[in-house]
């Protein structure tokens, strides 16, 4: 079994007189990549920067490669974990390489300067996470997607195996936020790192991490494989609500709309699937025993044949279909 690089012992984190988490015994491992999920103010925050030294824990403490990291010196800490968080650096007069070569001050003499063999690390790790072309562009000439790289890059110049990030994909689209998770868990798995982010992007945690640390609504913290947290029911309970609801099938959340009629469908394929998608929206409940309203799917061409009792409509795509169906359900009121 692969060596832990940070073990808590009986740890319990929290800030002035209020208490978030207590007798936490977590372990980071090489070769992994870890979200930490929960609601907002369930202490994501405060536990990694308790995680990173940032902050004393009340009680426990926390093993980085066996040494206590809060007896550790900031530089030695600087050559063992990096961190990256949500705070915005006024740093804007830098170009990348010019930020990510800060990833190198641990390493340096009293004057800061870099030698050859650090200038090659910097570039190694601009290439890393793809932005060599735009090395020279200042950080106010690159995007946001962009610039959270760079700062990933900053985190990987220190050649640290651990890494924490607090919410790297946040205010970022979702083609940037793909790109980012799916850097993470490259750099974890093909550089042996241990990586570990907190995220609220449920659906990208669930298709990437190796392992997840769910925060509860009761303020518990839950370790498991997302399959293992989705089949005991943990995802379920600490994010469903009234207007939405996880669907252990499926592993997506879906929104709990309010169910009018049932409808008839018959149909497959992939018009199905996503002609399903519409009628629930619109709060239909699909089903195939025989209903006052059927629908039958017909392809090539596409066509979508509505029966309301004796009445049968015809549509050539799904948004007449929905306009016809909420025109009905407007009248039924």
């Amino acid at each position: 079994m692969r060596s832990p690089l940070l073990v808590t012992q009986d740890l319990a984190v929290g800030y002035g007189r209020r208490l978030l988490f207590e007798s936490l015994s977590l372990c980071l491992r090489s070769n992994s990549f870890v979200c930490l999920i929960g609601a907002n103010g369930a202490g994501k925050s405060t536990l990694l920067k308790t995680l990173s030294g940032l902050r004393e824990p009340i009680v426990g403490s926390v093993q980085l490669q066996g040494q206590n990291l809060h007896e550790l010196s900031p530089e030695q800490r600087a050559k063992q974990l990096s961190l990256v968080l949500t705070d915005r650096l006024e740093l804007d007069w830098l170009s990348i390489e010019e930020l990510v070569g800060l990833g190198r001050h641990p390493y340096t003499n009293w004057q800061g300067r870099l030698g050859k063999g650090d200038h090659e690390i910097v570039q190694q790790a601009i290439a890393a996470v793809g932005l060599s072309k735009l090395s020279q562009k200042s950080i106010t000439q690159i995007s946001d997607g962009e610039r959270q790289k760079a700062m990933i890059a900053r985190a990987l110049a220190q050649q640290t195996k651990l890494l924490i990030l607090d919410e790297p994909t946040a205010y970022l689209d979702l083609p940037r936020r793909v790109e980012v998770m799916q850097l993470l868990r490259s750099l974890s798995h093909a550089e042996g790192r241990a990586v570990l982010m907190s995220t609220h992007d449920l659906d990208l945690a669930l298709r990437s991490a190796d392992q997840l640390w769910l925060i509860t609504e009761s303020g518990n913290l839950i370790v498991g494989t997302p399959e293992e947290l989705v089949l005991r029911g943990d995802l379920g309970e600490t994010f469903s609500s009234d207007t939405f609801e996880f669907n252990q099938e499926s592993g997506q959340f879906q929104l709990n709309y309010q169910r009018r009629s049932p409808i008839q469908l018959h149909g497959e394929g992939l018009v199905a699937t996503w002609t399903i998608r519409a009628l629930e929206r619109l709060g239909y409940a699909v089903t195939t025993e025989p209903t006052d309203l059927a629908l039958d799917i017909h392809l090539n061409p596409e066509c979508w044949s509505l029966k309301n009792g004796d009445r049968t409509n015809n549509f050539h795509s799904l948004g007449e279909l929905s306009d016809h169906l909420q025109a009905l359900q407007y009248k039924n009121c």
